[in-house]
């Protein structure tokens, strides 16, 4: 596969989580995998669940890496025992190490979605043909292949083929062999993988951790709290609020929407025009996900109160004007779940942009309209 075609294991524009250096935010799950690895309980399915972004892809790499350079915990010998691992970093000159960066290990195995060769596109999920390499990998002996690891990202990616092979494995694992699943959304997956794992759980990264994140990335902010509460403490999230302008077009949506119950026409128009076109995608797909953020905040306002952190000037205040109780927070949660499968619709029959846009702020405006009326 070439460079140039598309990765859906890795955000555009920043190192791939193998090339990740430092892991910022998930000592718990590391230190708990360490643990197992120490008390000879190292389970032949991990799943590496939290929120996106969080760093589960580049905690994987970093356990592959540490498994494939690491001899399994020896009983005591003549000079005892060697003490236990406290970090799962690897000298990066490490033969296996190298290996791992190079792509080239015997060892490891990723699992992801493919590209469609007649389109050039990523597969909508991972099918069972992305598992057609696992028979070869698992026929290795331990003399060429030693410890054996395999990536799953991401498992509830999997249509029901790919899963039932998956639980297959998991059912009756090879010798020698560990199987890293990352997921996203945990629940997708079949109730019988979830009970054949061991979870990592990884944690929403805090503003320091996220900020250290984002600079190793080779991206900053000034906008630290802002920046926290759009990407929810994802460094995936913040990264592409950053490379994509996310900051700058959230508090133009806040500042169309400080009108309601009414909108200022001229500037939807613009908004809606700005996202339509062929080199719009990207600020369309942002939009998107930004609009469905802000109803998702304007529903837990109306249950929790003004919000302490904004993502743009004057949100706080808005999110507590069209959202004061808990009747208006049910209305924006139910409108937040319409909007998103109207998106999804609409981008699935190629509606277009504009069109769509313009639907979903009155939509809004409609709901806000019937709260100021009552």
């Amino acid at each position: 596969m070439t460079d140039d075609l598309p990765a859906s294991d890795r955000i555009a524009g920043v190192p791939h989580p193998r090339e990740t250096e430092t892991l910022f935010g998930q000592d718990a799950a590391q230190t708990e995998f360490l643990q197992a690895f120490s008390a000879g309980r190292v389970h032949s399915g991990w799943l590496i669940t939290g929120p996106r972004g969080v760093g589960k892809a580049t905690l994987a790499w970093k356990i592959a890496t540490f498994l494939l350079a690491t001899p399994a915990q020896q009983d005591d010998g003549l000079f005892g025992a060697p003490p236990p691992p406290t970090t799962l970093a690897i000298d990066p000159e490490h033969p296996d190490a190298r290996l791992v960066q190079s792509g080239s290990h015997p060892g490891l195995l990723v699992i992801k979605r493919m590209v469609n060769e007649k389109t050039g596109a990523l597969q909508s999920e991972i099918t069972r043909e992305a598992l057609d390499p696992l028979k070869n990998f698992f026929h290795m002996s331990a003399t060429d292949g030693g410890h054996r690891v395999a990536i799953v990202d991401a498992a509830d990616e999997m249509n029901r083929n790919a899963a039932n092979a998956i639980l297959k494995e998991l059912e009756e694992p090879p010798a020698n062999t560990t199987f890293l699943l990352i997921a996203h959304q945990p629940s997708r997956l079949l109730p019988t993988i979830r009970s054949r794992c061991r979870t990592l759980r990884c944690a929403a990264l805090n503003p320091a951790d996220l900020s250290a994140a984002i600079e190793q990335a080779g991206l900053n902010s000034e906008r630290t709290d802002a920046l926290t509460t759009l990407s929810g403490g994802s460094a995936g999230d913040a990264i592409r609020l950053l490379s994509q302008d996310g900051l700058t077009l959230y508090a133009e949506l806040v500042d169309l929407l400080s009108g309601l119950p009414n909108i200022n026409r001229p500037a939807l128009l613009k908004l809606a025009d700005s996202c339509a076109g062929r080199n719009a995608e990207t600020r369309f797909s942002m939009t998107l996900d930004l609009l469905d953020h802000l109803l998702s905040r304007a529903a837990r306002a109306g249950l929790m109160g003004e919000p302490q952190t904004q993502g743009a000037p004057g949100e706080a205040r808005l999110l507590a004007r069209i959202s004061p109780d808990d009747r208006a927070a049910r209305n924006w949660a139910q409108l937040q779940q319409d909007l998103s499968r109207r998106a999804r619709h609409g981008r699935a029959v190629n509606l277009d942009p504009a069109a769509l846009i313009l639907d979903m702020v009155f939509a809004i405006e409609q709901t806000a309209q019937t709260h100021a009326a009552t």
